[in-house]
């Protein structure tokens, strides 16, 4: 018993002891002016649930809340040094002098309440802010200077019931907060506008008062929109615009009738070629004006791209002027266009504007490298076009776009989104695919380096497959270093390397991503450090053992969680051990494709238990 009583005392005595270094070192980040001066490391900060330092709530022995309140203080609010505070339940700053943006708190996943009232705290407040903080239960942000919109993400917290904001400058509607929500609420003497959401009609008056455009119980109705003369001659030009373009479209269509049937099979829908078109006779008018054929004529049907797979049906820059093309995306790197050749084939091209540091010949024998790539979860490059300012890959079309769309834009493309079974084939696929190119190209450090959702897609079938592979030694290095993923890892940002773990680090997130259904923050850094563990940090906080149950780390949209929890639980801890910082303790790509392999779509009920995930 009592050497039980000695290791229980040495275990509180060294918690507190880091604590105690914790705490000094957010001290090091804040003007007190001798507020703090109790804060010294001769004695522990919590002594049991009693406080030794000023402004400091303990709980056997930790430190579970801050509250420093009225104290004068100014300075910067370390989060990262906060977050260390595994217990920390609290965090009150009310009536000091801390301005600046609002820090970022959604590394501080287990808060329960939020008091920075009184301060002077300014700026738009970052829409994904309180995004995954399903623990919190009290907002306090009244009478500061915060402007712009009340973030969107407040109303994905399932325990807020409390939320003041009053005295700041929000402006934009009130977000529709669901029916019971919240029991405390106001935001009074800002700039909102808009109906008062129902959910919110049973507050007092108050709660709203000083918003002079905001209108609905409990404030006086909504009254019918009025029309100024200036609106109404706007909506007459409008319509009359549209009138004479419907007019326009059906002239074009009526003498497209009376075309040749040959002729008609090169126009492309109105405004649908035209971008395309544009963008590579743009490109080609260097190259184009000097390639003549024997009439004198420009040689843009002329023009030959290099193709990489055999058997291949072939056709030249000419066959793609004349697709029916749209644009499917436009990124860092360039256009994307899927264009329709007269076959019937649908091809994607990719125009590249950041490959012009790389000569011809380095050029030509990298794509043919890339070319004898064959792989079923790899995307082929059909084809390429190589010019010094700008390059063209060409591929397939994949009829289900990418991964990314799938999970972050089915509501408003009217796709489905994809169940359990499909996602863990679809991260199989992956892993294999992964392998396949570090086996293929073992000279390349990361012989993916792009790899995320946007960059998986899919076929008819749901099967994935890799894009965007190999790219890193042809894209110049000040743009490699901004934008592509490899470049975001921990590794490089610590270090300024990357490593063969490095892609391995890319499919953790990637895991985490389809399996929960949020986007990474980190790929959104560029060129500074930034919070590359942010999703990662939420996974391994919501599926701890004792802080949440595992089942709202997933998308709900998945499904068929009940048979599946186990092994979807399993594929999570694979991304986590993935996404490991330390490159040392990261899995290799082996383990991970291994382990990748051993997950199942339904659980076995004797290895499946619910006492939380180790790492």
């Amino acid at each position: 018993m009592v050497l039980l009583f000695i290791v229980v005392l040495h275990f509180v005595t060294c918690s507190c002891k880091s604590d105690a270094k914790i705490l000094l070192k957010l001290k090091e980040s804040i003007r007190d002016s001798g507020a703090l001066s109790s804060w010294k490391d001769s004695k522990p900060p919590c002594n049991g649930d009693i406080e030794n330092w000023v402004g400091i709530l303990c709980a056997n022995g930790t430190v579970c809340g801050v509250k420093l309140e009225n104290m004068g203080l100014g300075g910067v609010i370390d989060v990262d040094v906060l977050k260390e505070l595994t217990n920390l339940r609290t965090l009150s700053l009310m009536n000091n002098k801390f301005d600046g943006s609002l820090p970022n708190i959604t590394q501080l996943f287990a808060l329960k309440s939020i008091y920075f009232s009184g301060n002077q705290f300014s700026g738009v407040i970052p829409i994904y802010i309180f995004d995954g903080m399903l623990s919190l239960k009290k907002i306090h942000l009244a009478r500061n200077k915060f402007s712009g919109e009340i973030p969107q993400s407040l109303i994905t917290l399932p325990r807020l019931s409390e939320l003041m904001l009053q005295d700041n400058e929000f402006d934009g509607e009130i977000p529709q907060f669901q029916n019971g929500m919240l029991k405390l609420f106001n935001v009074s003497e800002n700039e909102m506008t808009g109906e008062i959401p129902r959910s919110l009609g049973h507050m007092n008056v108050s709660s709203f008062s000083g918003n002079k455009d905001l209108c609905g119980a409990p404030l006086e109705s909504c009254a019918p929109a009025k029309l100024s003369i200036g609106t109404i001659i706007i909506v007459v030009i409008l319509v009359a615009l549209a009138v004479a373009a419907l007019i326009a479209v059906v002239i074009i269509l009526s003498r497209r009738k009376q075309m040749p049937e040959q002729e008609r099979a090169t126009v492309s829908p109105p405004g649908r070629r035209k971008a395309f078109s544009t963008d590579l006779d743009k490109m080609e008018q260097g190259t184009a004006s000097t390639e003549k054929s024997q009439n004198g004529k420009k040689g843009v049907n002329n023009i030959k791209l290099t193709f990489l797979q055999d058997g291949r049906e072939k056709f030249n820059m000419g066959d793609l002027l004349k697709a029916s093309a749209q644009i499917l995306g436009s990124g860092i790197f360039g256009s994307t266009y899927k264009a329709a050749l007269n076959a019937g084939q649908a091809m994607v091209v990719k125009r590249f504007r950041h490959m012009n540091n790389v000569e011809n010949e380095e050029f030509y024998e990298h794509m043919r490298r890339l070319g004898r790539v064959n792989h079923q979860n790899v995307l082929p490059i059909v084809a390429f076009y190589y010019r010094k300012e700008e390059k063209l890959l060409v591929y397939d079309f994949m009829e289900n776009i990418s991964l990314a769309v799938h999970l972050h834009g089915n509501t408003t493309r009217g796709r489905p989104c994809p169940d359990w079974p499909t996602r863990l084939n679809i991260i199989k696929g992956v892993s294999k695919g992964l392998s396949y190119l570090y086996n293929e190209l073992p000279s390349l450090m990361a012989p993916h380096g792009h790899l995320k959702s946007s960059n998986i897609l899919l076929d008819r079938s749901y099967n994935p497959m890799l894009a965007d592979y190999g790219l890193i030694p042809v894209v110049n290095q000040d743009r490699a270093q901004e934008h592509m993923i490899a470049y975001k890892s921990p590794e490089y940002k610590n270090n300024g390397r990357i490593t063969k773990k490095t892609d391995v680090w890319s499919l953790g997130m990637l895991i985490l991503e389809t399996m929960t259904g949020r986007f990474p923050s980190s790929f959104f850094q560029q060129g500074s450090k930034g919070n590359e563990t942010d999703l990662v940090s939420w996974v391994e906080f919501m599926v701890k053992e004792g802080n949440a149950d595992v089942d709202q780390v997933f998308d709900k949209n998945m499904g068929r969680k009940d048979k599946s929890k186990g092994e979807m639980t399993k594929l999570l801890q694979i991304g986590l051990n993935c996404c490991e910082e330390e490159v040392d303790k990261r899995w290799d790509l082996k383990e991970a494709v291994e382990r990748i392999e051993q997950v199942k779509e339904k659980d076995n009920d004797q290895e499946y238990n619910s006492r939380g995930l180790s790492k």
